[in-house]
């Protein structure tokens, strides 16, 4: 037995990285948990292992008596004398036994106990290795799917990157290369689960991080971040050093290092800005190339109002609504876009030819139609893919979302 327990001991040590005093401790533990259980039951069990060899050794703890009624508990003072020449009645002595005595039963239970063991280490080794990891950039293999979860393969350990932390459209086999975010590590009655994630706003923080280095030195820093994974990311950052170009530095040469990171996103489009703490100068350059006009600030309520060309109407808004959403994001203000008043009749008439064809949505308020209209919604086909949540975050109450939502589904139902 001593061989098989020097090459667990060997394993362990070396693929999982388990320390040898940590595991003769398990060993030892479970081998005498289990004699006392089995074949030796009733009886006091030490057992020691050599860390070298991996020979075990075993003995059963007596108690010094004149007179025996336990022969599993107890010995008599003059065969306790023969082990120990001082022996006194009332002590405790031990006597070695041969570690075959265990039993087979006992070596299988012991077995079994040491796997639970090995388990706990892992588990705990897992949590060491990573907690200091956690919000890092971390590259793994893609090796399965379990239940919709992507189970990567960091080297130490496997993660889980579930759907919900995973972008749109992306897809990866097993065997491939992926980078993500180690976003957390959650304890579970099975242990830590590592969780990775690819769409949280921290993971292109991070890149920016690794992609540039004025930013790790502190020198440029990001002052504040909005991002709709796997469409678009607006990045606002400012500068300590007046000589460096916060802009410049994260797009790098001939744009070198946001393509490297756009290139990691899948495509996702990166605006990147300088920070103003003014958030009128910060809403001007955010919208770039449209151009706010007539802007009335809501103090109380956080509200910017603001008009656009006609032209600019679509740039400003964006697809889905947006860029205009990722723009109140990154200011931390709610926006309201209008039209400009010199094309107020031209921008009327469209956006009434707009409303009417809303109105094929049977049971659509017509005020709710012409507002849906102004937030970039100008068909029924637009709401391909919309949420409750987008509606909300262009002007309308959850309810008002819902209710839209639900006409725009049976309207698609009746229309085949």
């Amino acid at each position: 037995m001593s061989h098989e327990i020097l090459s667990v001991l060997e394993y362990m040590e070396k693929e999982k990285g388990i320390r040898r005093p940590d595991m003769i401790e398990a060993i030892s533990g479970a081998i005498a948990s289990a004699a006392q259980k089995g074949v030796s039951a009733g009886r006091d069990i030490r057992v020691e292992i050599n860390p070298k060899t991996g020979a075990l050794k075993a003995w059963s703890l007596l108690q010094v008596v004149d007179s025996v009624s336990d022969a599993s508990l107890e010995i008599h003072v003059e065969k306790a004398r023969q082990i120990k020449p001082e022996a006194q009645i009332g002590e405790t002595i031990e006597k070695e036994v041969d570690p075959a005595f265990l039993g087979r039963i006992a070596a299988q239970t012991a077995r079994q106990a040491i796997m639970q063991r090995i388990r706990q280490f892992e588990k705990d080794r897992i949590y060491d290795d990573y907690k200091d990891t956690v919000g890092d950039i971390v590259t793994g293999t893609v090796r399965r799917r379990e239940r919709g979860d992507l189970i990567v393969d960091l080297g130490k350990a496997e993660a889980i990157l579930p759907p919900r932390e995973r972008v749109q459209g992306e897809d990866y086999a097993p065997g491939e290369s992926i980078r993500c975010l180690l976003l957390k590590i959650e304890q579970t009655n099975r242990g830590p689960d590592i969780i990775l994630s690819r769409s949280n706003i921290n993971f292109v923080r991070r890149l920016f991080e690794v992609e540039v280095t004025e930013i790790a030195d502190g020198t440029v820093t990001i002052e504040a971040m909005a991002r709709e994974p796997g469409y678009r990311t607006k990045i606002a950052v400012n500068s300590s050093d007046p000589k460096v170009d916060p802009v410049g530095a994260c797009v790098g040469a001939r744009g070198a290092r946001v393509k490297t990171i756009v290139r990691e996103l899948g495509g996702e489009k990166i605006d990147i800005i300088r920070f103003y703490s003014n958030p009128l100068q910060l809403l001007e350059e955010a919208l770039k190339p449209a151009v706010p006009k007539n802007i009335k600030v809501n103090e109380v309520e956080r509200r910017i109002h603001f008009e656009v060309a006609e032209d600019d109407l679509s740039i400003a808004i964006g697809r889905r609504g947006f860029n205009a959403k990722l723009t109140s994001r990154l200011l931390g203000w709610k926006l309201d876009i209008g039209k400009e008043e010199k094309e107020a009749v031209g921008f009327d008439e469209k956006v009434a030819k707009a409303v009417e064809g809303l109105n094929a949505i049977t049971g659509l308020d017509p005020e709710v139609a012409s507002r849906l209209v102004s937030a970039g919604f100008a068909s029924p086909e637009v709401f391909e893919g919309v949420t409750a949540t987008d509606l909300v975050d262009v002007g309308f109450s959850v309810d008002e979302a819902t209710d839209v939502l639900s006409k725009v589904e049976a309207y698609f139902q009746q229309t085949g």
